[in-house]
């Protein structure tokens, strides 16, 4: 993979064992988000390959993961539990009224569910982004600055979240030249 002609990434190697996580770090612009990009299939690796143990081999991994980037991916027409029906319905999970009450609640929202996508704050909108990730079950979940606009308690939500999940998802994920 290259941005203006220079590899982003060289040698790159990792592992997340089961119910693992890895976290990546870096400065603006040393190619983060293009990393999670590549690995859910949005950019084309120019080499080695992303596996994830135990799944699904007639689907790709991008197909078995969640991928939450900088946007919140919501339609401000929409309403809140609108929004997650749709992403419901997309990813295959349940888009039932219900299913988006119990997602919004989890995340402490379930006040705003009737609510317009474009009438919530920042840290709202995000939360709700967040929310997509319970309405639709992947083993797998790719998050670019998942806690960007979230004030201390949901942030503190939010890790509790992805805890929880990869207790119930317990898959290995390998990056690398195999």
């Amino acid at each position: 993979m290259e941005r203006g002609g220079w590899p982003l990434f060289a040698g790159l190697s990792f592992e997340a064992a089961e119910g693992g996580a890895v976290i990546v770090t870096g400065p603006n612009g040393a190619g983060k988000s293009s990393l999670l990009r590549a690995l859910c299939g949005f950019l084309p690796l120019r080499a080695g390959r992303f596996a994830l143990e135990g799944a699904d081999d007639e689907r790709t991994v991008g197909e078995q993961a969640h991928y939450l980037g900088h946007a919140d991916a919501l339609k401000g027409a929409l309403t809140a539990g609108e929004n997650l029906a749709f992403w419901a319905g997309t990813l295959g999970g349940d888009p039932s009224r219900d299913s988006q009450r119990q997602a919004l609640a989890r995340i402490g929202l379930a006040h705003v569910i009737d609510f317009p996508a474009r009438a919530l704050s920042a840290g709202q909108k995000r939360r709700v982004a967040l929310a997509r990730l319970l309405v639709a079950r992947r083993p797998l979940w790719l998050l670019d600055e998942p806690t960007a606009a979230l004030d201390a308690a949901a942030h503190a939500g939010a890790f509790g979240k992805r805890r929880n999940h990869r207790r119930r998802n317990p898959r290995a994920a390998r990056v690398g030249r195999r």
